[in-house]
């Protein structure tokens, strides 16, 4: 299986998307589900809905749209993936995020003019709060740029061992024993409110949301790659200041080969081992070698904008030897370091070549910087990077 995976890749980045690629997208390994603890797992989220109504403990009807229903999936693929979280954790992260912010990510100009900066959905004035949870910089739960990230703040939500605050403050699995505990009361222990009663009327939203967006375990994704978890945050591939654009798209003439032909891709030149990050959030399609791009990534992507949802392939090359993190199925996260960048293949210095194929590595690439310009990427700093993960750490059951 995994040679024919190989050949099929080799041939795509080579020769541009040939009918019998079909066989490629079939083959991919099918993903794991989410990692199992304070409840069951978590199937995969799935192609999201244009709107999901449903109706609260105290009657009120709740109406959500695709821009709120991605940043709950966000928050689902964010749980799925760390261990213990669960199903019941991923409801009391849903619960308390309905509640404080209506599933929208929220800047607060009168506390920080620049968290406006950010993409964002709408302005808040609780104190000094940002974002999905709300959280406050002046509580320690990070930076303005941090907890205007959704990912980040669904991170430091869940907390735990490779939470971003390690403890401080706690996240939810920071709490003892939250299992244990009414979910809207878990909700209150992360949150802290001084209105504690409000978070338990969300939850049979929350198990909506959470019905409507993911397959049962196992199952397959309508309309796109099986599993793929949607996504509304696009990342540039590199850390901020680390790198020089060195070769756009389009025909050239090959600096090994002397061949004139398509350059699929635009370099970007950076210190070898110098973190790769993934694009946004998807599924590991293919990683092995190929005898141009030397290490070779394909990361499978579902988008969502107020347009719909978009499958598309994100491709790295010239990867360095033995720096890929991560294996054909696993679930990665916006910004997270999935590789190194190297000079493997045919290449005259350490540079990251970036493809992008939308509708599918199967399909045409694309010029990635208009690409990129389209999808307005998040920028990161070092310190930003999240460390390399797959779809469950290790010695969590799937």
């Amino acid at each position: 299986m995994m040679r024919i995976l190989a050949v099929a890749a080799v041939a795509v980045f080579l020769f541009g998307p040939p009918t019998a690629l079909t066989a490629y997208a079939l083959l991919a390994p099918a993903p794991s589900t989410g990692c199992e603890a304070g409840g069951t797992a978590v199937g995969a989220v799935g192609s999201l809905p244009a709107e999901l109504t449903a109706t609260t403990t105290g009657g009120d009807v709740v109406r959500l749209d695709r821009v709120q229903l991605g940043h709950a999936a966000t928050i689902i693929t964010t749980g799925s993936r760390t261990t213990g979280v669960g199903r019941d954790g991923i409801l009391v992260a849903l619960m308390a995020a309905l509640t404080e912010s209506h599933l929208r990510m929220l800047a607060n100009p009168g506390a920080y003019p620049d968290s406006t900066t950010y993409p964002h959905d709408g302005t808040g004035r609780d104190h000094d709060s940002l974002g999905l949870f709300q959280m406050r910089p002046a509580a320690g739960w990070g930076t303005v740029a941090q907890l205007m990230d959704p990912t980040y703040q669904a991170a430091a939500f869940f907390g735990g061992p490779t939470g971003p605050n390690h403890g401080s403050p706690p996240g939810l699995l920071d709490i003892p024993d939250w299992q244990l505990l009414p979910k809207g009361a878990a909700a209150q222990a992360v949150e802290v409110s001084a209105f504690p009663d409000r978070y338990a009327q969300y939850e049979p939203v929350a198990r909506a949301i959470l019905e409507q967006l993911t397959t049962s375990p196992g199952a397959g994704t309508p309309g796109g790659v099986s599993g793929t978890p949607v996504s509304s945050r696009v990342v540039f591939p590199l850390p901020a200041g680390t790198w020089t654009r060195t070769s756009g798209f389009g025909t050239r003439t090959h600096p090994v080969t002397g061949v004139r032909a398509l350059h699929a891709g635009v370099d970007y030149a950076a210190p070898a081992s110098t973190p790769v990050l993934a694009l946004a959030d998807g599924i590991v399609a293919y990683a092995g070698p190929d005898p141009r791009a030397g290490n070779l990534l394909v990361i499978d992507h579902t988008l969502t904008s107020p347009d719909g949802t978009q499958r598309v392939a994100s491709a790295y090359a010239h990867l360095s030897d033995g720096s890929t993190a991560v294996s054909e199925g696993d679930v990665v996260t916006a910004g997270s370091q999935v590789a190194q960048v190297g000079s493997t293949g045919q290449s005259t210095g350490p540079h990251l070549h970036l493809q992008i194929h939308p509708g599918g590595f199967d399909h045409a690439p694309v010029d990635p910087e208009p690409w990129l310009a389209t999808h307005s990427p998040t920028t990161l700093d070092g310190s930003a990077v999240l460390p390399a993960t797959g779809t469950c750490p290790t010695g969590a059951t799937s």
